[in-house]
């Protein structure tokens, strides 16, 4: 593009004479719809563009100065380590300055630069975004929902009425590219699963309000919007212009990164990162709502990326790029709408069997829902995964309390399309048949998979355990396999019997 195409105000921010300090040359300018963003090196200078999107308005001095004010203090929550100052471009003598005496004529929010590199979105891209970050990420994003706050008012954007405004303004707004980045059935299939949605789960979206998951959230939690930095994972760039888009419920953050290892075709991080998000907040329930809104950020990543196509300013070549992004992320959005038929896997065996390990890699292989009792045992005791239990977790009135959980979320997640593995001992005959009962009562299919493992390599793996939310130890062992009751002959039809000494693949296949 063009220099003489850009406003002044950038064409002189391009200058390395325009910085009071040095600058790596050339500088680089990146364009978004919205914003203009200089790297000169150390430090990074965002503007926003004058434009008015409805859902989005910069297109007054004052409009763009408040929210380059409002996105500095917002970002300090994910990213404190790189949002730094809110500093005025101004005009006097005919030049511009970054700071200086003259009138102020723009604002730019200067920031600490990092690389590009480090974006988890090039990190995903060029195959080195590993399954250990995106656990790591799935538990950060878990801890920053944590602490997001929320109220009545708040709450108040998880209506019916409220979700569906941002739904229906998509629609509306982006009608204009069926035939060109989108195809009209993939348009009508995906608006009638949404519009199917609001018209018969309101009960499911009043539930997230009850359970106070609409939060102030980030909003536009995209791998493009994530960083790793000096060995931590940063969230920045948070919606700071628009209260609908950010006072959401948490499952519309997770569903962004979800959406971003869909398209990139990795089922398998995918379901590292959700598996890792949803243990970690103990927010199964949020799956019934994580279709509707992994959808929606594939669409809103459609939208966007189709808007540059109407932008005079952006090159022919990088249109014809955007094109191409934008017909895969309307594809996505209508893929992931179609939902699949539920089945459960129940885990079965002793402490340090290799249930978790099996477990696992099904998830990942299969993208299905791991669900570990000793989560939902923590959970139900409020107590945190990284802390050891006290006796009164492991009562019976606890263990019974904690496999009523596992089945009342597998029989939810599965009846509405998910593949569920419940991950726990079910060594007695008292615990699995309630399974068998609810699978066949809900037409699900089932299996139990029944790890096994000399005892002498179960002790060996329970002393050598780290760093697990598991608080077995190899003392338990002993009354452990005294206790394990046999399968009778209605539950063998279900079992496989896996040797987790063994090669697993060839087991499973």
């Amino acid at each position: 593009m063009s220099e003489t195409n850009l406003p002044p105000v950038i064409q002189e921010m391009l200058k390395p004479g325009f910085y009071p300090h040095p600058v790596k040359e050339p500088i680089k300018l990146i364009q978004t719809h919205v914003s203009f963003v200089l790297l000169t090196g150390d430090y990074a200078y965002k503007l926003k563009k004058a434009v008015n999107f409805g859902f989005l308005d910069y297109s007054t001095l004052e409009l763009r100065e408040h929210f380059c004010r409002q996105e500095l203090e917002m970002n300090k929550r994910g990213a404190a380590e790189i949002y730094l100052q809110v500093l005025p471009i101004t005009q006097g003598d005919n030049k511009f300055e970054l700071a200086g005496s003259g009138e102020a004529v723009e604002y730019a929010l200067k920031m600490c630069q990092f690389p590009q590199d480090n974006l988890l979105i090039n990190l995903f891209q060029q195959g080195k975004l590993t399954e250990e970050m995106v656990e790591d990420l799935g538990r950060l994003v878990a801890q920053f929902h944590s602490k997001c706050p929320t109220n009545d008012y708040i709450l108040s954007f998880g209506e019916v009425a409220q979700v569906r405004q941002a739904f229906d303004e998509n629609y509306a707004q982006t009608a204009k590219y069926i035939g060109l980045a989108q195809t009209q059935e993939q348009f009508d299939a995906t608006k009638e699963f949404t519009d199917n949605f609001f018209a018969t789960k309101q009960e499911v979206l009043t539930s997230r309000i009850k359970n106070r998951k609409i939060r102030e959230c980030h909003g536009d939690l995209h791998l493009g919007n994530i960083c790793l930095w000096d060995g931590k994972i940063l969230l920045f760039d948070c919606i700071e212009f628009n209260e609908p888009f950010r006072f959401v419920d948490v499952m519309y953050d997770v569903a962004y990164g979800v959406m971003n290892f869909f398209v990139g075709g990795h089922r398998d991080l995918a379901n590292a990162y959700l598996n890792t998000y949803l243990e970690e907040s103990g927010d199964w329930e949020g799956l019934q709502v994580l279709p509707l809104y992994v959808s929606r950020q594939a669409y809103v990543r459609a939208k966007i990326t189709s808007f540059l196509l109407d932008d005079p300013s952006i090159p022919d070549a990088d249109k014809e790029q955007a094109k191409f992004a934008a017909t895969q992320y309307y594809k996505m959005a209508c893929d992931c709408t179609k939902l699949g038929q539920g089945s459960l896997i129940m885990m079965s065996g002793v402490s340090g069997s290799g249930k978790s390990t099996v477990a696992k890699k099904i998830a990942r292989q299969n993208n299905a829902i791991h669900i570990r009792s000793d989560a939902v045992r923590k959970h139900l005791a409020g107590v945190s995964l990284s802390e050891k239990g006290g006796e009164d977790l492991y009562t019976p009135e606890m263990t019974e309390r904690t496999y009523s959980r596992l089945l009342e979320l597998g029989i939810l997640l599965a009846s509405v399309g998910h593949s569920v593995i419940l991950d726990a001992k079910y060594d007695r005959q008292s615990l699995r048949q309630p399974v068998i009962t609810a699978a066949t009562k809900n037409h699900l299919p089932l299996q139990i998979l029944h790890c096994t493992a000399p005892e002498a390599v179960l002790r060996d793996r329970l002393n050598s355990r780290t760093s697990d939310i598991s608080d077995a130890t190899a003392n338990l062992l002993t009354s452990q396999l005294a206790n394990a009751e046999s399968f009778t002959e209605e539950e063998k039809v279900f079992v496989k019997t896996l040797d987790t000494t063994q090669d697993l693949t060839a087991q499973l296949n």
